[in-house]
């Protein structure tokens, strides 16, 4: 289900999208300043390219321990990303998510681009896991 679910969410938007995190991440990745922002697109981009069965997650709640990205330094890291880079591409996951939410079926995308959209506001500090599957404990 989630091959399914991936392959259709790359023809609604999840290319589009994708493209976009990994142009803003050549542009970071210019200057020797933006290599965190860029690092960080390049991981989100794969996201927005296949996002069922992963997340993002904090790498604090991940490891249990504050690093670089989730410190200070990744706080004022997040606040410049948010006002050079941070809105243009959540504003572009939320029309996408607009656009999706138009149909019933268009909902669950409609739902992974909002998730985008936190992403896209404060990228430094989060990590992309596979979920863990959930097996059922015997017959009953």
């Amino acid at each position: 289900m989630t091959l399914l679910l991936n392959l259709i969410w790359v023809v609604f938007g999840g290319f589009v999208m994708a493209v976009a995190w990994f142009f803003v991440g050549l542009i970071a990745a210019v200057s020797i300043i933006g290599i965190p922002w860029a690092r960080a697109c390049f991981n989100i981009a794969s996201f927005s390219l296949w996002p069922f069965g992963r997340e993002a997650v904090n790498r604090r709640d991940l490891t249990g321990r504050e690093d670089l990205g989730t410190g200070p330094l990744g706080f004022i890291g997040n606040i410049i990303w948010l006002v050079v880079f941070g809105v243009w591409l959540a504003i572009g996951h939320l029309v996408a998510a607009l656009a999706c939410a138009v149909t019933l079926i268009g909902i669950p995308f409609a739902l992974q681009h909002l998730k985008l959209v936190e992403i896209s506001l404060m990228p430094i500090g989060m990590a992309i896991v596979d979920k863990q599957p959930r097996f059922r404990q015997g017959w009953g």
